[in-house]
């Protein structure tokens, strides 16, 4: 018999023929008939034998003549997996045809699932917790179901989906055609059977639950603790390409994955605390290839298709014989082959024997070649011994280069420490070193430049200086030599002014006082002064009077000026020497100029004090001193002329005027060694 003979739609025959099926599986062509006709069926199905072509293709035959927009199909299965299966091989079979389909589980969002009822959609397959949720809502309602099929009974009747299953039959039509199939018929199943079906086709009903004839069925007897390794053992030398393996825990699937995978062999796991997309995603993955080995419990047992599955391995005996036969049942599927492997420890005897009376055959027993089943271990072969050797070997160079890596980083550690505590200490001496300078700095900076630099210009301070350098003599020692800007003048014009002064007349009484505005010359050309031998000696004196504001660092220590050697010449006649030029009147913003000083202030007088003051005459001044002093008399008469009245920023008061006149040379002196201190100043 073939499809054609069926009286399929056209569509659905192509997609048959897409697949490469030509001829019906023998549940097909009992099922199918009856199917068209509209009769219910009860099939009593071994896994892997096409049993759900054979309920969809009469269903989406009879589809294909309805209007679309409202469900009309409902088919009932106990786990995700099965359900995902039974939408992959809808749409594979109607991919010619306009028909729709939606699956109803748990672990995903409910949206998609609401827009799947709200469009209403061709077929539905839903698990029975999930689809209750759905119903419970406003816009849960499946009035126009026509089909309903419930596959994997006897699965459902395990995991407790029966009364689940009676609530969403008491939503649905009274009228419609349902198709029950089931691996195993037990009483529940039996009696449910008698509510749902309406004088049903039978299907291999008589037959007992058998694996599939192109199945091999071995056991092996091991230690409980050696069942992973025994695994391993034969993954690697057993010959086997790919792997189903099955436990009865979740945790002792998550136990034997970690085993494997730290042995290098690619392996996931799916069971129920997993999401439904990782499991979906792991099985994908282990049906491309991805994976060598996948280790499930028997939640997922039911609904694992997968193409080419050469080994099952029941690492954990299963309690029940049916669920035996599913397990083995994902391998050998559409009479294909496979092997089915048992591990048999000393307690699950008991269910292996329950296993080979419900199958009706004895499962022959194996022992596995070059392995230790007192260890776990297996057995190396000469070329395995090698290897080991060699492994060690590799792993022993590699351990020592680590530790020598290690000793090495180690002394770097310590030799970069030692470097840093030296750098440290360095910068800890220069810090304390700059410490120490910058506190002997503020120290001596305390005093604001302005002020020190007015102190160090005062009449005072230039006063004690020089007449500290006249009483010196010309036997003090000169402390830079003067250049040519700041030179004394020509010898007749620096010697006029000495000599004079040492042959005036020295006032007395009255005449010694002088006036409010300016100061007597006569009185200060009076005291002689060592003009060009003493101005070494100021500068000297000065220079140690800064050293010692600025922290006790003098300047460097300048060689006497030599005395001037006279060139040979003709005779000639000595020129007048220049006059002097008046000093320059300071800026407001310039530093103040000093007032004049005296050597040594007249005593003051009673007379002097008690008596109103009268005008000063002006005196003459000396004959020999005519050609040089009148440009120094200037500034006495510019301040007399002032009348005190009003003074510029910069100028000394009168009272201190008249009691710290210079001599109009002495004043020359100041005036030069002043120009020469800015100079060097920038």
């Amino acid at each position: 018999m073939t499809f054609d003979e069926l009286n399929l739609a056209p569509d659905l025959l192509r997609g048959i023929a897409d697949l490469g099926f030509t001829e019906p599986t023998p549940i097909q062509a009992d099922a199918i008939p009856p199917g068209l006709a509209g009769r219910d069926l009860l099939g009593a199905a071994m896994t892997g034998s096409g049993k759900t072509a054979a309920f969809l293709l009469p269903i989406l035959h009879q589809l294909l003549e309805r209007s679309r927009g409202v469900t009309r199909a409902l088919a009932l299965t106990p786990t995700r997996e099965l359900a995902a299966q039974i939408e992959e091989h809808l749409q594979s079979l109607g991919k010619h045809t306009p028909l729709t389909a939606a699956v109803i589980h748990g672990g995903v969002a409910f949206e998609p699932q609401e827009k799947a009822f709200r469009q209403g959609v061709d077929m539905m397959i839903a698990t029975p917790g999930r689809l209750l949720d759905h119903l419970r809502r406003p816009y849960g309602h499946l009035d126009g179901v026509e089909f309903l099929v419930l596959d994997e009974a006897d699965r459902m009747l395990d995991m407790g989906f029966i009364p689940d299953i009676r609530r969403i039959l008491q939503k649905l039509p009274g009228r419609r055609q349902t198709m029950l199939f089931s691996a195993t018929m037990p009483g529940p199943i039996a009696s449910l059977a008698k509510e749902l079906l309406k004088e049903p086709v039978t299907i291999n009903i008589e037959r007992k639950a058998a694996p599939a004839d192109g199945i091999t069925q071995v056991t092996y007897a091991v230690r409980h603790a050696h069942k992973p390794a025994l695994l391993l053992h034969l993954l690697k030398r057993g010959g086997i390409e790919n792997a189903l393996a099955f436990t009865r825990t979740k945790e002792r699937a998550d136990r034997l994955a970690g085993y494997l995978k730290g042995h290098g062999i690619s392996v996931t796991a799916i069971h129920g605390d997993r999401s439904q997309m990782q499991r979906t995603r792991a099985l994908e993955a282990f049906k491309k290839g991805k994976y060598r080995v996948l280790v499930a419990t028997d939640v997922a047992a039911r609904g694992i298709d997968v193409e080419g599955l050469s080994h099952v391995v029941n690492v954990d005996v299963p309690s029940q014989p049916e669920d035996y036969i599913h397990r083995i049942g994902r391998t050998g599927r559409q009479q294909a082959t496979g092997d089915a492997i048992t591990f048999v420890a000393a307690r699950e005897l008991a269910d292996l024997h329950a296993i080979e009376r419900a199958i009706r055959s004895k499962l022959p027993r194996l022992t596995a070649e070059d392995f230790d089943y007192q260890t776990g271990r297996s057995v190396p072969t000469p070329e395995e011994e090698a290897a080991e050797r060699e492994r060690q070997e590799k792993e022993r160079a590699r351990r020592e280069a680590a530790k020598a890596a290690k000793v090495k980083a180690a002394a770097e550690r310590a030799a970069a420490a030692k470097r840093k505590a030296e750098l440290k200490a360095v910068e800890e001496q220069i810090r304390a070193a700059a410490a120490k300078a910058a506190a002997k700095t503020d120290a001596t900076e305390a005093v604001p430049p302005e002020t020190a630099s007015a102190a160090a210009e005062s009449p005072e301070v230039v006063e004690a200086e020089v007449a500290a350098a006249s009483s010196a003599g010309p036997d003090a020692q000169p402390a830079e030599p003067a250049s040519e800007a700041t030179a004394s003048p020509t010898p007749g014009a620096a010697e006029a002014p000495v000599q004079d002064a040492a042959s005036a007349p020295q006032p007395t009484g009255s005449e010694a006082a002088p006036d409010d505005h300016q100061a007597s010359p006569q009185a200060s050309r009076s005291r002689p002064v060592a003009v060009d031998s003493d101005r070494d000696s100021v500068l000297q004196r000065f220079r140690e009077m800064q050293a010692r504001r600025r922290g006790g660092r003098p300047g460097p220590a300048a060689s006497p000026r030599p005395a001037p050697v006279a060139k040979p010449s003709s005779p000639k006649p000595k020129a007048a020497p220049k006059p002097q030029a008046a000093p320059k009147p300071q800026e407001a913003d310039a530093p103040r100029p000093p007032a004049e000083i005296q050597k040594t202030p007249p005593a003051p007088q009673p007379e002097a004090v008690s008596r109103p003051r009268a005008a000063p005459e002006a005196p003459a001044p000396p004959a020999k001193a005519a050609s040089s002093a009148p440009a120094k008399a200037a500034p006495p008469a510019k301040r007399q002329a002032s009348g005190g009245a009003s003074r510029k920023p910069g100028q000394r008061s009168p009272a201190k005027s008249r009691s710290t006149a210079l001599s109009p040379e002495r004043e020359a002196i100041v005036e030069r060694f002043r120009a020469m201190r800015h100079r060097k100043r920038g």
